[in-house]
């Protein structure tokens, strides 16, 4: 009787705890690992994490006829399989034979003759050597104060024409024939030393020695040639002339403007009361022109150089130095 009194109360113990302590009690009270629960995306796919679903508390001790039945919802277990006694014998792989290597034929076979490394037969005319030829070989100037480093003088007493001594002095005036009611006039002339320059300007206007000619005028078409006489022994000769054409139509920012018209300037060459062609220099910069010509018989020769401003523009303005007249000797 006692006995069967201690095993009503352990089934009725049994039932307090079963009733009791659902699975999600008992899920808190299992200690597990803490796991994000934030889903995870793979391959455009969402995945959730996996849920848990306890198993019932079983106790072995409990007699059959007191168990709880399994809950309805149970699958069983599938059977195991047996395994056969024995073990299906594997067919086990031969050793293959490796194949021997071919030998390849020989690759120092001659390539055949191209057209690079095939001699030719005949072989080409060697060039003759270049020729040398020295350059010519130049008398001292012959020009009488080719620099203008020897004084000047005032033509005609007028103090606006300071002309270079040995040298002679013309120009224009009246239609220039370019426009109508255009008419050159007399310019000025001044020989200025470098003092008379800001120290800035001297490698722009003086190109030897202290001195150099300015030739000028503001709004006026000019036209005028410095020229001397030279005596000259027949032969060839090459007459060579520095200038800097001061042409500018306007100042700004104390920058000239230089002419935009290139025919606001035109120069050429005289000798022995002929020229040249005119032709065009390059304004705002130094212009070295040569002219070489040619003496079948002694005596005085006029050489010197024109110059020409057909417009009226803000300065028509000339510099001139380091001239020479030199004899081709060889």
């Amino acid at each position: 009787m006692l006995k069967l009194k201690t095993i009503l109360v352990v089934l009725g113990a049994f039932l307090t705890v079963a009733t009791a302590c659902t699975p999600e009690t008992l899920a808190t009270r299992i200690p597990v690992a803490t796991v994000d629960v934030a889903t995870t995306v793979i391959a455009g796919v969402t995945q959730l994490p996996a849920t848990w679903t306890p198993l019932p508390d079983l106790n072995p001790e409990v007699t059959p006829a007191l168990t709880m039945p399994p809950p309805p919802s149970s699958t069983p277990l599938p059977t195991a399989t047996a395994v056969p006694a024995t073990a299906t014998p594997q067919p086990i792989a031969t050793d293959t034979a490796v194949p021997t290597d071919t030998p390849l034929p020989p690759t120092n076979t001659p390539l055949p003759a191209t057209a690079t490394n095939t001699p030719n037969p005949a072989s080409p005319t060697p060039l003759p050597p270049p020729t040398n030829t020295p350059p010519p070989v130049y008398s001292g100037n012959l020009l009488p104060n080719g620099s203008f480093e020897e004084g000047h003088y005032n033509m005609s007493g007028i103090a606006e024409l300071q002309i270079p001594n040995g040298w002679l002095f013309e120009w224009d005036e009246g239609p220039t024939g370019f426009g109508e009611n255009h008419v050159y006039f007399r310019p000025e002339t001044r020989v200025l030393p470098s003092a008379s320059l800001p120290p800035a300007e001297h490698p722009l206007f003086i190109y030897n020695g202290q001195y150099t000619v300015k030739v000028f005028k503001g709004y006026g078409p000019i036209s005028f040639r410095l020229m001397t006489d030279v005596y000259l022994e027949p032969g060839t000769y090459t007459l060579e002339v520095n200038i800097f054409p001061d042409l500018y139509v306007d100042y700004v920012n104390n920058q000239k403007v230089w002419a935009g018209d290139p025919y606001s300037g035109e120069v050429r060459f005289i000798v022995t009361g002929a020229s040249t062609d005119w032709f065009l220099p390059q304004f705002g910069m130094r212009n070295t022109f040569t002219h070489t010509f040619t003496v079948q018989q002694a005596g005085a020769v006029r050489v010197g150089f024109g110059m020409r401003g057909r417009y009226g523009i803000l300065n028509n303005g000339w510099f001139m130095d380091d001239w020479s007249l030199r004899r081709v000797e060889g």
